[in-house]
């Protein structure tokens, strides 16, 4: 009891240390993110759906992405605690080579498939052109960021957060300034927004790989048959870790799918609540980034009862600031519905959307909280296994359900319940796991 007490403050301290630079950086991506929708907003409806049927697609490449991120964290930080500096360099190369690859194979699959993927989602023949015209500088962005997220990733398996929260913070606000001139200004209409991102994520890629190169991080200099272990240790967590993070991608295709029954309008006011639940959930998704470093330190030495207080300590606070987020948003769900578009019939499903969805996003965190525990304690099959229940067995049936009951009110009502009832799931399945570590590491 009396370690505990100790113990309390500084995982506190420690927490708190490594995730504000996190909180900062990732708010002001999500800031960028919801300053684009807003200037789109105003293009009308068409650009807007546009932009929604990308969600999706944008989380597909999110997911590739952050399994590779996910590996890079564990793997290098477990390899400098063994003082294999050689290793880490190795691992670094690695991860910057093959993400380059895998991204841009993927980016042109996603361009070569754009009609056959809208129609599965349900969209209309008439938004291909306007889908083309923004796809072909998006998916350029897209690559660009993936790249200067594997730099983030490196920063943060050395213990840096500091560096990637300053340039996420500084290329974001650079994103906000170049929206409205590229667009406007310039009168690039759509593809303002995309190109705007290109230039502020390669300025950030300049920032970030000199330092990193200069830090002797990232390593181009393989020994014979090291590769092919090397390889294998990052596939044996960016396997499970990646199909994880597949899982929100996929789930947003069939979300999606159900709401363009109910119009283009529908399709843009869910891309717009989308975005605004990214905004929403952004102290989640530093604490994701914060805490892995740190559970693997503590999984190295054994220390188990240090991983739960630290969990505990997360969802506490989670819970805590997704409610009172909630509250805001409902408070305010009238005044951000207009000033989000133009367009009083996405502006109505948008308000309704606020009205519900953001009750739930507490245990939508304690979802992705469960995960990124389980991953950085060497055990992603159960983070996957979290992963697909949420979706597949809370979150789209319910959805499905709710629609089915009061149409696209009803829509917003599952998705609600789908993420409480997922949250619940979660922290019992990593409370199981939890036990069967301890047991292990008792035996």
């Amino acid at each position: 009891m009396t370690s505990e007490i100790k113990q309390a403050p500084s995982l506190s301290r420690d927490l708190f240390q490594m995730t504000w630079p996190m909180l900062f950086g990732v708010l002001s991506l999500m800031s960028f993110q919801l300053a684009d929708s807003a200037f789109i907003g105003q293009l009308g409806v068409a650009p807007l759906a546009a932009v929604g049927f990308t969600v999706p697609m944008y989380q597909l490449i999110i997911g590739v992405q952050v399994g590779l991120g996910i590996a890079t964290t564990a793997l290098i930080s477990k390899a400098l605690g063994a003082n294999q500096t050689d290793h880490a360099k190795q691992l670094g190369g690695l991860v910057v080579i093959i993400g380059a690859a895998l991204i841009a194979l993927l980016c042109l699959a996603l361009w070569l498939a754009r009609a056959s993927i809208l129609n599965m989602l349900g969209g209309e023949p008439e938004l291909l052109s306007t889908l083309s015209l923004y796809w072909q500088p998006w998916l350029v962005s897209a690559w660009i960021g993936a790249m200067l997220y594997f730099g983030y990733s490196l920063c943060r398996a050395h213990g840096n957060t500091l560096l990637p929260g300053i340039t996420m913070v500084a290329t974001s606000l650079l994103n906000i300034v170049l929206d409205p001139l590229y667009m406007f200004v310039f009168d690039w209409g759509l593809v303002g927004a995309p190109y705007a991102t290109v230039t502020s994520f390669a300025i950030g890629c300049l920032i970030i790989y000199p330092k990193v190169i200069a830090r002797q991080w990232l390593g181009f200099k393989f020994k014979p048959g090291s590769i092919s272990s090397s390889i294998k240790q990052l596939s044996s967590i960016t396997g499970p870790a990646m199909l994880s993070q597949f899982m929100p991608s996929l789930s947003a295709m069939f979300a999606t799918a159900l709401v363009a029954a109910y119009g283009t309008a529908a399709v843009a006011a869910w891309g717009l609540g989308t975005r605004l639940e990214f905004f929403s959930i952004v102290i989640v998704l530093a604490l994701t980034m914060s805490m892995p470093p740190m559970i693997g330190r503590f999984w190295g030495a054994g220390d188990l009862d240090s991983i739960h207080q630290l969990v505990k300590l997360s969802v506490k606070f989670v819970l805590l600031w997704q409610l009172a987020v909630a509250i805001i948003w409902l408070l305010m769900s009238d005044s951000i519905s207009h000033i989000m578009t133009t367009d009083l019939s996405v502006s109505t499903v948008l308000q309704s959307y606020l009205l519900k969805v953001p009750l739930s996003y507490g245990t939508l965190g304690l979802c992705m909280i469960m995960v990124s525990v389980c991953n950085a304690m060497g055990l992603p099959m159960r983070a996957l296994l979290i992963s697909c229940l949420r979706l597949f067995l809370c979150y789209l049936p319910l959805l499905w359900l709710g629609s089915k009951i009061d149409g696209l009110d009803g829509l917003m009502s599952g998705a609600m319940v789908g993420n409480l009832t997922a949250g619940l799931m979660a922290w019992v399945l990593y409370q199981k796991g939890f036990k069967q570590a301890v047991k292990a590491s008792i035996s």
